[in-house]
């Protein structure tokens, strides 16, 4: 049996659209899945799967290819000292505003409110904690201290020099650093928290004065069982997020 010429073509483009379905089902898949976990095993992550995840995320696109990002990741015994050292200092400081590198959001309004306060909501009920509570509130908040008994800690720094889009560079590397991670079976948390003490950070872990402390991301196993990990929050729709100008 002879396949004419138009008969291959077709063929292969049929298998490429097929390739392309299949990667794109892949990362929506990658996108669903991933999550802010907020309960972690004790196990460690191997240093293999951690390289594997740093080399994906290495190819994350930034301004004029400055890829500003570095990485400091805490593993074993430095995790446990960085974990009661960031927790001691927080309880000290009694609530004070701490030290951040860049500016938190000035404050939040409207749909943002909105989101902001649902998540929460959605948080403190899974883990059965009262709207009012406030004790139990600031329990819940310092476990971010506590990187949630994550094994690992992975703290993502920019150059002071390269300003507004360093930060912005360093955002699309920690989201493909969790999307890396998911497709490997590894949970993360992104934590802004970490870098509201970014002094302390930097000091503890004998970073540059000139790395501006984006962010903290917290990532190991997670734990199914615990009830913290069982809500997911939702996403607006593209027609909530996107005006199309066509004339």
């Amino acid at each position: 049996m002879t396949v004419s010429r138009a008969e291959s073509v077709s063929q292969s483009g049929d298998s490429d659209q097929e390739h392309k379905q299949s990667r794109s089902e892949l990362f929506k898949e990658l996108l669903v899945e991933r999550y802010s976990c907020r309960a972690f095993l004790p196990q460690p992550v191997s240093r293999e799967t951690i390289t594997k995840i740093l080399r994906m995320a290495q190819r994350t696109a930034s301004w004029c290819n400055s890829q500003p990002w570095q990485v400091t990741i805490t593993s074993g015994a430095a995790t446990d000292r960085f974990r009661k050292a960031f927790h001691s200092h927080v309880i000290e400081k009694k609530g004070e505003r701490g030290d951040t590198d860049l500016e938190f959001p000035r404050e939040y309004k409207g749909i943002y409110l909105d989101r902001k306060r649902e998540c929460g909501f959605q948080l403190y009920e899974s883990v059965g904690i009262k709207r009012g509570d406030r004790e139990a509130s600031r329990v819940q908040a310092l476990k971010n201290f506590s990187f949630f008994d994550a094994p690992h800690v992975a703290v993502i720094t920019t150059e002071d020099d390269l300003g507004t889009y360093g930060a912005i560079d360093c955002g699309a590397y920690v989201s493909n650093f969790s999307l890396a991670a998911r497709s490997l079976g590894i949970a993360t948390i992104a934590q802004a928290a970490l870098a509201s003490q970014s002094v302390f950070v930097r000091s503890f872990l004998g970073l540059p004065q000139n790395r501006l402390v984006v962010c903290g991301i917290s990532f190991g196993l997670e734990d199914p069982s615990h009830p913290a990990n069982a809500f997911r929050t939702k996403r607006a729709t593209v027609e909530d997020a996107v005006n199309w100008i066509d004339n």
